[in-house]
């Protein structure tokens, strides 16, 4: 068994892998960057390396550096996780002319797999069924146009090097393939330094369906059953499961057994996956699912398969690699269960997914499931490398108390100030077509509108982040039995919230949402549903025991009346801006809690007024 290991990665795969060496007793060797100089798998390793500069072209893919690492540390053996050098065939030849163990497939089966036109060929001979297309080594536009026409539009271009979503292009009539080839081509070439590309049969209704395999040294391959990862943004994908809705025994049957074909027709040793594309259009059926391409890797989604089988992948690819036989045969291996994953990104939904980096001041992201993260609060996101910040994987008896469990642990999701995908992962495993399990990889492009959280909060998400601000000022739990609070007395019934400048006393009497979250003396943030929101937040005793009931208006922190905007008397709107208040060289509106009229109006232009000092009164007109 192998005694020492580096781990040629980062983040969350790096503290995953370290788990499992340490319960094998296995020591543990990390490499990091500038960047991650105090990252969480620095601190959970035995032994840390420096290997360079912030940018991974500077440090995770310099191979060399890596090597030397393993050298000076007495590692025995190098495991690459997943992206970065896992599946570069000439790093892990490297790796094994340096003396070391390499903890992966060897590299001509790399190389065999790399070339998604060499790897179809590979296959159709294997007797593994291939999506309908050309894979021909004529590149001249003129034939590739002739062959797209030939096999029927839509068609799918792909890069022949490709990976990650790069270098495809959907192309739906004859007339848009030569701008479409020629883009894919430049992309390609600039992704890949290959600009070669193949046709294929484009799938209106695609699944796509993976297959998890192993090998060992000794000849043995078998299959871990299949994961559904069809819901996918821009080719990445985002929610995962295992099994995959739909699948029955005699499908299964045949797409597993095409995938161990496929392992064996490369002699694969370690943890593989075949990735298949399925026309779901009529149901999973044996006859429309097709060979896509293998990642010659451990998958960022393996922890769905280990859930439904019980085996740690981890666990086997150190056997493995240490010349051991497989830890289980085809026989006694089983699916028990269900399992899904959300990848949680550091990324703004509401601003078309751009990246959020910066502290994690925040960060709790609860009790239940497996959290895949490497990540801790106080530790911060790069803008170096992906955005992804955790793995939810949620387990049930079925697959919708798996989803339950999904969208209990997305609810209970705390991030901040980074932004997170969170509510928009919540929105989309409690969609009705999503429990349903008609699922594409066209799902989340059809309902992005409804699945995109609103940014503004409710009345009832307002009433909620009252009752949080208000019990954590009294020293309370704030989300202790929540369904039950009621204030008493003694306690302030209100406060003063603030967003986007405009500031609206709320009253925390009648139902609420069950959020969480926390405050300061500047704010409180709530989190409800995955989402985050922020309020400004007046400072101890802003409000006192008026609120939305009695339509009184205060001062939430000292500050400079700069206009009134309304007079008594005068009928008002709910939300209606009533009179701003300058105070910390900032301007903030003060609203009407709800229709009605001016009772009182004591607020004059240029005043100074202090924190809580009443400054006009709505009057709730009664409806005839």
């Amino acid at each position: 068994m192998i005694q020492s290991l580096l781990i040629a990665n980062r983040g969350e795969i790096a503290c995953r892998i370290i788990r499992t060496a340490r319960a094998m007793g296995v020591r543990t060797v990390a490499v990091y960057s500038d960047a991650d100089a105090k990252a969480l798998h620095v601190r959970q390793a035995d032994e840390a390396v420096h290997i360079g500069p912030s940018p991974a072209r500077e440090s995770y893919l310099v191979g060399e550096k890596i090597i030397e690492a393993a050298k000076a540390t007495g590692a025995e053996a190098i495991h690459p996780g997943y992206g970065f050098l896992s599946e570069n065939a000439d790093f892990a030849q490297a790796v094994i002319d340096a003396g070391l163990i390499w903890v992966g497939p060897k590299p001509d089966s790399i190389r065999a797999m790399g070339l998604k036109d060499a790897a179809k060929k590979l296959m159709s001979e294997a007797g593994v069924p291939v999506t309908p297309g050309y894979l021909g080594d004529d590149q001249d536009p003129k034939r590739l146009k002739k062959e797209a026409d030939a096999i029927g539009y839509p068609v799918l271009i792909k890069a022949v090097a490709g990976g990650g979503g790069k270098g495809m292009r959907r192309v739906d009539a004859s007339k848009d393939f030569d701008d479409a080839l020629e883009s894919c081509k430049r992309e390609a070439a600039s992704s890949f330094g290959d600009d070669r590309v193949l046709i294929e049969k484009y799938i209106l209704s695609p699944r796509h369906i993976e297959v998890q395999v192993f090998g060992d040294s000794h000849g043995n391959v078998v299959h871990l059953f299949e994961r559904d990862c069809s819901l996918q943004r821009r080719h990445q994908k985002v929610i995962e499961e295992a099994p995959a809705p739909g699948m029955d025994d005699a499908t299964r049957e045949a797409v597993c057994g095409a995938a161990v074909r496929a392992a064996k027709a490369v002699n694969y040793e370690g943890a593989g996956t075949i990735e298949f594309i399925a026309d779901a259009s009529d149901g999973l059926k044996p006859d429309r699912i097709w060979f896509m391409e293998m990642n010659t890797r451990l998958q960022v989604e393996h922890p769905v398969t280990e859930e439904i089988t019980g085996q740690d992948l981890v666990e086997w690819q150190l056997r493995v690699a240490s010349g051991e036989k497989l830890p289980r045969t085809q026989d006694e291996l089983s699916i028990n269960g269900w399992a899904m994953e959300a990848r949680l990104y550091a990324e703004d939904p509401a601003k078309g997914f751009l990246p959020s980096v910066g502290p994690l001041d925040h960060f709790d992201l609860g009790d239940e499931g497996r959290i895949e993260t490497g990540v801790e609060e106080g530790d911060a996101i790069s803008p170096f490398y992906d955005p992804m910040i955790a793995k939810l994987v949620a387990r049930g008896d079925s697959r919708d108390e798996a989803i339950s469990a999904l969208a209990g642990m997305l609810d209970e999701t705390e991030v901040w100030p980074v932004r997170t995908n969170a509510g928009f992962l919540f929105n989309a495993v409690l969609h009705p077509d999503f429990g349903r399990g008609n699922i594409d990889t066209g799902f989340i492009e059809r309902h992005l509108d409804g699945l995109v959280p609103d940014t503004d909060p409710d009345e009832m998400i307002l009433r909620g982040a009252a009752v949080v601000a208000l019990a954590i000022d009294e020293d309370e739990e704030p989300m202790a039995d929540l369904a039950g609070f009621r204030l008493n007395a003694t306690h302030r019934t209100a406060i003063a919230l603030g967003r986007a400048g405009e500031f609206r006393t709320i009253e925390t009497g009648g139902e609420f949402a069950a959020v969480s979250g926390f405050r300061d003396d500047e704010r409180v943030v709530a989190f409800y549903e995955g989402n985050a929101y922020e309020f400004a937040l007046a400072a101890r005793g802003s409000v006192g025991g008026h609120g939305v009931a009695d339509g009184v208006i205060v001062a939430p922190m000292p500050g400079k009346v700069t206009a009134v905007e309304v007079a008594q008397g005068e009928k008002v709107s709910k939300g209606q801006r009533l009179l701003t208040l300058e105070a910390m060289k900032m301007e903030h509106g003060l609203t009407a809690p709800f229709d009605g009229v001016v009772a009182e109006l004591s607020a004059e232009a240029g005043a100074q007024v202090g924190e809580g000092t009443v400054l006009a009164r709505i009057e709730q007109q009664e409806t005839k």
